[in-house]
């Protein structure tokens, strides 16, 4: 029986290419740690015990997150929020009484009162909200953790970025590289038949920073399609230091990608939905193998430089690797 296979051939900077055959990796289901990339939080010591211990009474009992209007409590004064009320079929889960649509309006006017730091304080968060605007910044922290930017499988472990690569690297044998400068081949021998979310990742550890580069194929419309894309590792405002070339050809012909690499912030599949990256259609990608046009070879070359500011012209000028 015929089975499909994918390799991936890796030169940097001028080496010897090193074969590397695309294994199923194991999908991760277990939940990491974060580990803390700050530990210098400037939120004093002397107002975290109050306003902890306060902000522990605005703790829903059900989903544990912070309650917010309307609060909703039964006859014995135990305490839900909204969106639990309704989970627990209008009984108490503390007490199981009924609850009925009693409001606690003390507790709703001491979270009105209330200022918090933000939640990723320890990480290096110095800031201090009003109870309401404190959700809305955590959701947008830029001292939030990173989600695994891994994408063969919904890994739920989340961390700052050193914790994040020794994770792919050990937990989901990502292949890492040293090097601005790449070269894959991409190997499949029925390019007719394609699964959504095939797919191959690798880490680039250059200029001091990590990127992710992802080379897969997936239905697009009745066809498949071959699409490569770079997402850095962090945030947004750091990518758009970097941008990033990909090349693919043959026959005489060829197709040049440069873009910005996305931040890992933005998942895998909302790059991959946005068609933000080099894509390949298959009569294309087959003109490009050449041969009797039933196998798939496909080189992808590229390269990651960093920007830098004129300090004549203000102009952006390329800052290559060497």
């Amino acid at each position: 029986m015929e089975t499909d296979s994918i390799e991936c051939i890796t030169s940097l900077d001028g080496t010897d290419e090193d074969e590397i055959q695309q294994n199923p990796h194991h999908h991760l289901h277990q939940q990491f740690p974060s580990k803390s990339s700050h530990g210098n939080g400037v939120v004093s010591s002397a107002i975290l015990p109050s306003t902890t211990r306060v902000h522990e009474l605005l703790e829903c009992p059900v989903c544990t997150n912070s309650m917010y209007p309307p609060i909703y409590q039964c006859h014995n004064g135990h305490t839900l929020c909204s969106t639990c009320k309704t989970r627990v079929h209008n009984r108490c889960p503390t007490c199981r009484q009924e609850l009925g649509d009693i409001r606690c309006l003390a507790l709703e006017k001491v979270a009105e009162s209330l200022e918090l730091p933000c939640k990723y304080f320890s990480l290096g968060c110095p800031e201090i909200f009003p109870y309401y605007s404190k959700l809305k910044h955590e959701a947008l922290c830029n001292f939030r953790p990173y989600n695994c930017p891994y994408a063969g499988s919904e890994c739920s472990v989340t961390g700052d970025i050193p914790f994040l690569v020794a994770h792919l690297r050990d937990d989901h044998k990502v292949d890492m590289h040293s090097g601005c400068t790449f070269n894959h081949r991409y190997v499949k021998s029925n390019p007719r038949e394609v699964e959504n979310a095939t797919w191959m990742l690798t880490v680039f550890h250059c200029f001091g920073q990590y990127f992710c580069l992802h080379f897969e194929a997936f239905q697009l419309g009745a066809a498949p399609v071959y699409m490569a894309f770079l997402r850095f590792m962090g945030d947004e405002m750091e990518a758009r230091n970097y941008s990033y070339s990909l090349e693919v050809g043959g026959n005489g012909r060829k197709l040049i990608w440069e873009g910005t690499p996305r931040s890992i912030r933005d998942s895998h599949r909302k790059v991959r939905d946005s068609h933000d990256g080099l894509i390949i259609q298959r009569n294309m990608a087959l003109f490009f193998s050449g041969g009797d046009r039933k196998e798939l070879k496909l080189r992808v070359t590229g390269r990651i430089w960093k920007e830098q500011q004129n300090p004549e012209g203000g102009a952006c000028i390329p800052n290559l690797c060497s």
